[in-house]
């Protein structure tokens, strides 16, 4: 039996960000409140929850979602919207650290999580102002021969999708002199984070799934063969449990939060910046993220503000100013923008995984998890919902893939591992800034 909290602060509504700000209807939803039973029980309400709930709906399963504060509060609603193809860590270093086997897979199905999202927005009419396009952008050579050889790595694996740009042809796309160059993913995109889970929500919902919002959970007996969640007012029995609650699971699951750090990354959003200055910005309307170890990120909302996104707080705490800490890299990239108005600024945890590999696996025999995007949560947490619920439908194949990859606890254990990963942060940081 594993007793804690989720990790929800405040009332459990949105934070203020411009996407809680431009939602989408949704409804009020119940808190779980009594004793129920159904078949399948899923923690957490974001997008691993969602699409492992829709996909067993749609499949006639009976699935109950327990929520700690609405649809999409963690990440899922507060992420930079970037759909971006494969993992953290690189085929390269999977295959190196891994096998060649284990790449082969990842390799077959890294591209799966963006047609999932599109096939759920074009199945259920989904409004997430979907756009296509995702820039990885360089500072260096070393940058650019970086993104070659990533390149090059995918398509050894039978992936065409990426076209290397010259500083020339990239500042074509970014209306900026900062990079050196860089390389698009014409399968890449971005959207509305919080609209894409919201939308998937009502359509779990649609196919007969029940989501209880505002009921943390207090404990979760991960070992009984009927595995048991409890919160403040009510409990559920199941046959099937799958935790999903990623950074914002708390110390619910103690083997669980071994694992993963809560790490924070910070956003703003402009004013409007109408359609002349954001043409001049973004004139494909591509998101965009740079290649440095702690990166920046940014991309027109469908109304035509810059979101633009970076910084690491590891433990997952909230620094004290936001503007300070985003909008110094918001200038150098655009200096064209500095006198413009920031009208939101919000904060919000990504699980870190120690070797930046995602992580899914089995407690007790009918508890299953998945965590640790580590910054890649988008594609990967859709891809990782639909490889849960093959699982509980028998199909193991997939399943037992990523379960057998080892995972890697943190130097220093729960006490140190933040310290050390600030180090080894600050390392990468200054390579960064040398050009190294």
């Amino acid at each position: 039996m594993s007793k804690a909290a989720t990790s929800y602060a405040g009332d459990g509504q949105h934070t203020a960000s411009y996407y809680a700000a431009s939602a989408n209807p949704a409804p009020v939803r119940p808190e779980l409140i009594g004793d129920q039973e159904i078949d399948i029980c899923i923690v957490g309400a974001g997008y691993s929850g969602a699409s492992a709930g829709l996909h067993l709906a749609e499949k006639g399963h009976k699935v109950a979602i327990v929520e700690g504060a609405q649809v999409g509060w963690g990440a899922s609603g507060r992420n930079g919207g970037q759909v971006v193809n494969g993992l953290n860590a690189s085929l390269q270093t999977i295959e190196k650290r891994y096998s060649r086997d284990t790449a082969n897979f990842v390799a077959s199905v890294v591209q799966e999580g963006q047609e999932i999202i599109r096939e759920k927005i074009a199945t259920y009419d989904i409004k997430c102002d979907l756009k296509n396009g995702n820039i990885f952008a360089g500072y260096t050579d070393a940058h650019l021969r970086e993104l070659e050889a990533r390149k090059a790595l995918w398509e050894s694996y039978g992936h065409h999708n990426q076209e290397m740009l010259s500083r020339a042809q990239l500042r074509e796309k970014v209306g900026s002199d900062v990079f050196s160059g860089g390389m698009i993913d014409h399968s890449g995109a971005h959207l509305h984070p919080l609209n894409l889970v919201l939308g998937e929500a009502e359509a779990f919902e649609k196919n007969g799934g029940v989501i209880y919002e505002h009921s943390p959970v207090l404990s979760a007996d991960t070992e009984a063969a009927r595995p048991v969640v409890r919160t403040a007012k009510g409990a559920i029995t199941c046959k099937t449990l799958i935790l999903c609650g990623n950074a914002y699971l708390g110390h619910v699951v103690p083997t669980l939060e071994r694992r993963v750090m809560p790490v924070s990354t910070q956003m703003i959003a402009t004013a409007p910046l109408g359609d002349a200055l954001a043409h001049e910005i973004l004139p494909g309307d591509e998101c965009v993220e740079d290649i440095r170890y702690i990166l920046d990120y940014f991309r027109l909302s469908a109304d035509k503000r810059l979101i633009f996104g970076g910084g690491l707080v590891y433990g997952g705490t909230d620094p004290a100013d936001i503007e300070a800490k985003i909008v110094p890299n918001l200038k150098k990239v655009f200096p064209q923008l500095s006198d413009v108005k920031i009208d939101f600024r919000w904060s919000g945890n990504f699980a870190l995984s120690f070797s930046r590999v995602p992580q899914m696996g089995r407690i007790g025999s009918n508890t299953y998890f998945a965590h640790g995007y580590s910054g890649h949560g988008v594609t990967g947490s859709h891809l990782f919902g639909r490889i849960l619920s093959e699982a509980v439908d028998a199909d193991l194949s997939r399943f037992d893939t990523f379960a057998k990859v080892p995972w890697i606890p943190f130097p220093g254990g729960r006490t140190f591992r933040v310290p050390y990963t600030v180090m080894g942060a600050w390392w990468y940081a200054l390579r960064d800034r040398l050009g190294l």
